[in-house]
C-alpha cells in the first residue's frame, strides 16, 4: 500500500483537488444555476496563495482559509452583478469571468510572475491537510443534499416559481451558490498551488472549465457522489491511457463523447436508475402473487363472485 501512494502520490492529491474543483461547479447545477465560475475561483485561490506564501510566508493552513474567505466575497459580488442573466446568458457571463482571471493574472507584472507565473513556492501545507480539507468539503455538501436543505434545493432548481409560492427565497439560494463556488474554487486552487509550489495562466485557462464540467456531467450533476466519480475517473484516465501513446487524445475524446451520449444523468444517475428499476420489479412481482380463495367452490371462480351468487341462491329459496 506505502509503494502504491508513492508512486501515485501526484495523482491522488490531483484527485482530491480535482473532486473540490467539480464541487465548485456542482453546487450551483445543482440549484439550476449554470456557473462556471468555480473555474475562475480556482485561478485567484491558487495565485493569492501563491502570493501569501512568497510575499507573507503564512502557513498553508491559514493560507487556504483566506484564499476561501476572498473567493467567496468575490463569488458573491459576481452573483449580485450577473444574478438577472439565466440559462445560456449566464453560463457566458462565467466563462468570461473566467478569461478576465487568466487575462489578469498575464498581465498582473511581478505580483503574478506575468506569463511565467509563480514557482517555487514552499509549505507546510502537505497530503494530510489536503485529505482532511477535502472530507470535511464533502460532508457539508453531502448534507445539503438531504433533509430540508436538499427539498428547498431541488425545488429552486426544478420549479422556481413554485418555490417562491411556497416562501422560498430563490434569488438567495442562488447568491449563495454564487459564494460556495466561489469558496470551493478558492480552495481547490489553493491546496493545489501549495502541493505543486507553481501556477501559471496555462494551469487556470479555459481547459480547467472543459475538465470541471466534464467531471461532473460523466460523474452525475445531482449528486456530490456524481463529482467523486467524475475526479476519480477523469483524473486517472489519462494516466491509463498512456499505453496507447499518440492516439490517448483521440480515444480520450471517444469515451467522453460515448459517456454524454448514452449516460445522459451521468453515472451516478446510471446506477440510481438501475437499482430503482430493479426495487420496482421486486415490488410488482410481490404484488403479483396469487392470494389463496375461498374453498367453497370449486368453480374457479374469484370468491367475491361466490359470494354473490350463494347470496342469491340463500334469497330465492
Amino acid at each position: 500500500m506505502t509503494d502504491f501512494y508513492d508512486a501515485n502520490v501526484v495523482l491522488i492529491q490531483a484527485t482530491f483537488v480535482g473532486l473540490v474543483l467539480a464541487l465548485s461547479i456542482q453546487v450551483p447545477l445543482r440549484m439550476g444555476v449554470f456557473s462556471f465560475a468555480g473555474a475562475g475561483s480556482y485561478g485567484i485561490g491558487a495565485y493569492l496563495a501563491g502570493i501569501l506564501t512568497l510575499r507573507m510566508e503564512m502557513p498553508g493552513m491559514m493560507v487556504v482559509i483566506v484564499a476561501a474567505l476572498v473567493t467567496a466575497v468575490i463569488g458573491l459580488l459576481l452573483g449580485l452583478l450577473i444574478s438577472r442573466l439565466a440559462g445560456l446568458y449566464l453560463a457566458m457571463a462565467t466563462v468570461a469571468f473566467d478569461l478576465i482571471i487568466s487575462v489578469l493574472a498575464v498581465n498582473g507584472g511581478d505580483l503574478t510572475g506575468g506569463p511565467t507565473g509563480l514557482f517555487g513556492v514552499l509549505s507546510d501545507f502537505g497530503t494530510p491537510h489536503l485529505v482532511i480539507i477535502t472530507l470535511v468539503v464533502l460532508g457539508l455538501v453531502a448534507l445539503s443534499e438531504v433533509g430540508r436543505t436538499g427539498r428547498r434545493v431541488d425545488a429552486v432548481r426544478d420549479d422556481p416559481e413554485l418555490a417562491a409560492s411556497t416562501g422560498i427565497s430563490v434569488r438567495r439560494y442562488r447568491l449563495i451558490g454564487f459564494v460556495v463556488s466561489g469558496a470551493l474554487g478558492g480552495i481547490a486552487g489553493a491546496m493545489n498551488m501549495l502541493l505543486r509550489s507553481t501556477v501559471s495562466p496555462e494551469s487556470i485557462g479555459f481547459g480547467l472549465i472543459v475538465l470541471a464540467l466534464t467531471m461532473i456531467i460523466i460523474g452525475g450533476a445531482r449528486s456530490w457522489k456524481g463529482a467523486v466519480l467524475g475526479a476519480v475517473i477523469f483524473t486517472w484516465l489519462p494516466e491509463l491511457l498512456d499505453v496507447v501513446g499518440e492516439w490517448q487524445e483521440l480515444i480520450y475524446g471517444i469515451i467522453v463523447a460515448l459517456a454524454a451520449i448514452f449516460l445522459p444523468r451521468g453515472i451516478h444517475g446510471l446506477i440510481v436508475n438501475t437499482r430503482r428499476s430493479m426495487q420496482r420489479r421486486r415490488r410488482d412481482h410481490g404484488q403479483a402473487v396469487e392470494v389463496p380463495g375461498d374453498d367453497d367452490s370449486d368453480d374457479g371462480s374469484p370468491a367475491p363472485e361466490r359470494l354473490a351468487r350463494k347470496s342469491e341462491v340463500e334469497s330465492t329459496s
